[in-house]
């Protein structure tokens, strides 16, 4: 039966999910059960993408990913695909009708991490806008559920929500960024001089966003408001950690959340959640 290779696909995506990210999979399980084997899809779908690029290193990674292009434009047509991540993420598509633009502005700027680039203002908005706010993006059409109305509304917040997760993923991976994959994504910077100066205006602008995103968080369905409000608090204690380092401390090690923390602020948010969120 093919229902047993679609559960199958899920339940991938999901220890995909739980795998490689211990904070995204708390936030998912804070979302209603409804929506949560989509979100795993997509996800995973990312995941699998960036890992090609980001770990792959013995391997011919543009080929990989060529391939991965390949295989999801015929998954997309065709409405299977025996890898398990692009089957669920194939049904998620179709189901919610997510947009193609969207995939294609992810895989651009997967793509972009292929070879070295030298970040500009105009370059830095084209990486962010398709490694983090389509998905946010995609996520938003899983939420909203064919409520174009809701969609418009929200997808300028999403957007906002993407970005500052993304630049947090900047500052947190600078170490392995910078020293191992020689990647600078931060526009206009030079990384021999990168100072507390620099880092202060890298996260005023965070802040701004974080600021920005909130007001549309609250404004998400009742299915999806806490489990985005929890990955937002994720960030934020991330966030705030990084802000006590120093710029040689975040050049020299990843800055992490240990589990304990995460138990702490799952707490905390649900409480305000409850209490005083709205």
């Amino acid at each position: 039966m093919k229902q047993l290779f679609d559960e199958l696909s899920y339940s991938v995506s999901k220890m995909t999910t739980q795998k490689y990210s211990t904070s995204f999979s708390l936030g998912i399980l804070a979302l209603n059960p409804a929506i949560r084997t989509a979100i795993y899809a997509i996800y995973g779908y990312v995941r699998l993408a960036d890992e090609i690029v980001d770990s792959f290193h013995d391997y011919d990674k543009s080929k990989l990913l060529n391939r991965l292009k390949i295989e999801t434009e015929n998954a997309l047509s065709e409405k299977i695909s025996l890898n398990p991540i692009l089957q669920s993420f194939q049904e998620t598509v179709h189901k919610y009708a997510i947009h193609k633009s969207l995939i294609d502005q992810f895989l651009h700027s997967m793509e972009m991490d292929l070879q070295p680039v030298d970040y500009n203002c105009e370059l830095y908005k084209e990486y962010i806008f398709g490694s983090a706010e389509v998905v946010g993006l995609m996520c938003l059409q899983v939420f909203t559920n064919g409520n174009k109305e809701k969609y418009d509304e929200l997808k300028p917040y999403a957007m906002k929500l993407g970005s500052a997760f993304q630049k947090i993923n900047f500052l947190r991976d600078l170490k392995d960024d910078y020293r191992i994959l020689g990647r600078t994504y931060f526009p206009n910077i030079d990384m021999n001089v990168f100072d507390n100066a620099v880092k202060c205006e890298i996260e005023t602008e965070i802040e701004k966003e974080f600021k920005e995103a909130l007001v549309g968080i609250k404004k998400l369905p009742s299915s999806s408001t806490f489990g985005v409000y929890l990955a937002y608090k994720y960030y934020w204690a991330l966030f705030q950690k990084i802000k006590r380092k120093s710029s040689m401390e975040i050049l020299n090690s990843r800055v992490r959340i240990p589990n304990s923390e995460k138990a702490y602020v799952a707490f905390k948010s649900y409480v305000r959640y409850k209490t005083a969120f709205l």
